[in-house]
């Protein structure tokens, strides 16, 4: 966060306008404020509905988690299938996620990466857990995004939500560490997490 130009009792997190109408911004008004550094570019958040959230620090298990992964998903993956680590998902014109891996194919053009394009995209979750299984989840579902893997970094699980339906997705099953779990638009990538040395974290 640019400190110098906000004074320095104001709140990074404000509830002072609940109630009221809030200003919408949109995704290139917020591109804009971080090329001309209003918000700075390592700030971590996303754009939902117009409302900008912020995201919770990560962690070091976190961090050692998504690394175990990203070595294992840049050796399984085959040439047509692109990797991409904390990328921005613009959904819309309002909308963006910052998912920790996005998997589709390596000829789409990025311009025209959009929910239904994704094949995977999976959330590693420690502090956020709950937002990223309930309204991040109910984000990834409305624009069409058809597997989102939600891994619990404390229990080492992934919460699998697939087959979407009228109202979110219609499959949501948890696997335990020991499980080899395999994603339905991308086989070449089925994971065991026990297998990557994660597992539940210590008491």
């Amino acid at each position: 966060m640019n400190t110098h130009l906000r004074p320095a009792n104001l709140p990074l997190v404000t509830q002072a306008a609940d109630g009221m109408p809030r200003r919408c911004f949109s995704v290139s008004e917020i591109e804009e404020m971080v090329r001309v550094g209003i918000i700075d570019e390592d700030e971590r958040f996303e754009l939902i509905g117009g409302e900008v959230v912020p995201m919770s620090p990560k962690g070091a298990r976190h961090e050692w988690i998504k690394i175990e992964l990203n070595r294992f998903f840049q050796r399984a993956a085959p040439d047509n299938l692109a990797i991409a680590p904390e990328t921005t998902l613009r959904l819309d014109s309002h909308t963006f996620l910052e998912p920790d891996f996005c998997i589709f194919r390596r000829d789409l053009d990025l311009a025209a990466l959009d929910g239904a394009a994704v094949l995977l995209a999976i959330e590693v979750a420690d502090s956020s857990l709950n937002y990223d299984k309930g309204r991040k989840i109910g984000v990834y579902a409305a624009y069409g995004v058809r597997e989102v893997w939600v891994i619990d970094a404390k229990r080492a699980t992934i919460w699998a939500h697939r087959r979407l339906g009228v109202d979110g997705y219609a499959e949501v099953v948890e696997h335990p560490a020991q499980a080899l779990v395999t994603p339905m638009l991308a086989p070449e990538l089925a994971v065991r997490l026990a297998d990557l040395g994660i597992g539940p974290a210590a008491s």
